[in-house]
């Protein structure tokens, strides 16, 4: 097994960076690590007696967005497979690298430092996917550069335009395919799972959180730093649909 652990990374403007940090800790359960990068611009989410699997990145350029770390023991046998599957090299910074998908999504290779229990359900919800929104015309080959890369099960969505890649049991951040209606950049957000969509909502409203739009079993929200995310409803404990589907299917998002 290559890939030995994920983390969920939100990428917002420096300008609002302060704000993303305390809703992100809040509605998670964490405190921060110490700022990392050459400008301060990375930090990440410690929840107590747990391994994390959420990072923050201050960007300054765009409104930022989300990409996913894929952690292992070989950061270059890591790089050099999803080079041969098509991603391009965007920076190698020696123990991890920057690396773009056939579709142009972000992603990075660091390095595994033992992670191995992923953090816990934290009022009702848990940061547990990384949806990454691809255009039409490249829904098919990115989905197949994702699971090559991954190794991971993949499995059908509740609806057609998605497609779920579940990782080995325990790991803290899996993948949702979500194939757009229009052609656009592949871009990504991220989801929690919720028991309760409603409670969550108000909860992360509280924070300085928005609603987007409501759909029939999701919440598509605005953090405090104007990045978008999405309330599911799925179990936070397993990932799964509130009813037990045998297949893990994802709720729509």
């Amino acid at each position: 097994m290559v890939i030995r652990w994920t983390y969920a990374f939100a990428d917002r403007p420096v300008a609002r960076f302060a704000g993303a940090c305390a809703f992100w800790t809040s509605v998670t359960g964490t405190r921060l690590s110490e700022f990392r990068g050459a400008d301060g611009e990375f930090v990440t989410l410690l929840p107590e007696g747990t391994d994390p699997g959420v990072k923050l990145q201050g960007v300054r350029e765009g409104d930022g967005g989300a990409h996913i770390d894929l952690c292992a023991e070989d950061v270059r046998k890591l790089t050099a497979l999803a080079r041969r599957l098509g991603a391009a090299l965007v920076a190698d910074h020696g123990d991890w690298a920057v690396l773009r998908s056939p579709a142009g999504q972000l992603f990075c290779a660091v390095p595994w430092h033992g992670e191995a229990v992923r953090p816990p359900v934290v009022s009702g919800s848990r940061l547990d996917q990384v949806c990454l929104d691809i255009p039409p015309s490249r829904y098919d080959s990115e989905a197949a550069f994702w699971s090559g890369l991954t190794g991971w099960e993949q499995r059908a969505g509740s609806r057609p335009e998605f497609r779920v890649l579940q990782p080995p049991a325990g790991f803290p951040v899996r993948l949702l395919l979500q194939r757009l209606d229009e052609e656009r950049p592949a871009s990504a957000h991220l989801d929690l799972a919720c028991a309760d969509i409603a409670a969550v909502r108000a909860r992360h409203e509280e924070l300085g959180a928005s609603l987007v739009r409501k759909g029939a079993h999701w919440a598509v929200m605005r953090d405090p730093a104007a990045g978008t995310y999405c309330l599911t409803g799925r179990d936070p404990e397993t990932g799964g649909l509130p009813d037990g589907d045998a297949r893990g299917r994802t709720a729509a998002v």
